[in-house]
């Protein structure tokens, strides 16, 4: 590992240095503190097709391009940092979560969103400016320190940050959601424990699970039983077995799956309302073109 990313700060560390840990680009974890990435991890594939189409492409999976890619996101809209920037109009990918959640938003299929938030933590946002903000310019959001900053700005545009200290906490920000008063709740997910439970509390929430590398058969059994729509990511269960129970799929190197017939309403939407061409054809699922990550986890 290279030593010049992978700093230990042996003896810095203090109560004050914030720290933000996250899963990205491979499933690789990278930590970030003070605004500085300290530490990245071996990513867990070789390759994705999904992040050499990054707007900072990452061709190769080593600890040197993450670092940078990652460094880019700091850079431009100041993620794990005071100086997030919460609000985005950009349309990063046709099936992305957030991408999925704006046009249901918009189609009034859903009226808000639980996500994770760097440098908030768990956020209900019903302005899509804020979802795509916040929801397409980060994944696998492990663990984030929450700033005023950021929670003022997330306010201010009509979200409602769950907790003050950037807790993140799937299932209670769909509670608060519901006691907000709000009716047609969604709900991003990375653990089947969440998913589960969600789905016993609150049977009309609209459940998205993302961050899927690494998940194995049983957790797609689980996953597939419960949510809406699976992002497949590089985990080869669920395209196995999501993938096959599918109702639709949503791209082909990276796919979205609908798993409900309120997960096929939503791809349908985004594809209704979209600019760019698109091909439907009916196809047994999963329909793989040559483009995956590799390797499958």
């Amino acid at each position: 590992m290279n030593e010049g990313i992978n700093q230990q700060m042996n003896g810095q560390m203090n109560e004050n240095i914030d720290e933000h840990i996250i899963e990205a680009v491979g499933r690789a974890r990278i930590t970030i503190r003070n605004g500085k990435v300290v530490a990245v991890e071996r990513a867990v594939i070789k390759e994705c097709p999904l992040a050499k189409r990054f707007m900072y492409p990452v061709r190769e999976m080593t600890a040197d391009e993450i670092k940078k890619n990652i460094e880019k996101r700091i850079d431009d809209f100041g993620m794990c940092t005071p100086k997030r920037r919460v609000l985005s109009d950009d349309d990063f990918v046709l099936f992305g979560a957030s991408e999925l959640l704006n046009s249901a938003l918009a189609a009034g299929i859903i009226d808000c969103a639980v996500l994770a938030c760097d440098g908030a933590g768990t956020v209900i946002a019903a302005n899509p400016a804020l979802i795509q903000g916040i929801g397409g310019k980060i994944s696998g959001l492990v663990k984030t320190t929450a700033y005023p900053e950021v929670i003022a700005r997330i306010t201010e545009n009509g979200g409602h940050v769950v907790f003050s200290d950037g807790r993140l906490d799937a299932f209670s920000g769909c509670r608060k959601a519901y006691e907000l008063g709000y009716k047609k709740v969604a709900v991003t997910v990375a653990l089947v424990a969440d998913a589960e439970k969600i789905r016993a509390a609150y049977p009309d929430a609209v459940i998205l699970c993302v961050h899927t590398t690494g998940h194995g058969r049983e957790n797609a059994e689980k996953l597939a039983d419960t949510c809406d729509l699976i992002f497949a990511c590089a985990s080869a269960s669920i395209r196995e077995v999501a993938g096959s129970r599918a109702l639709v799929q949503g791209g082909t190197g990276v796919p979205v799956f609908a798993m409900t017939g309120k997960g096929k309403e939503i791809i349908l939407e985004k594809i209704r309302t979209t600019k760019m061409q698109v091909v439907i054809k009916g196809n047994r699922l999963p329909m793989n073109l040559g483009s995956e990550p590799e390797p499958l986890v």
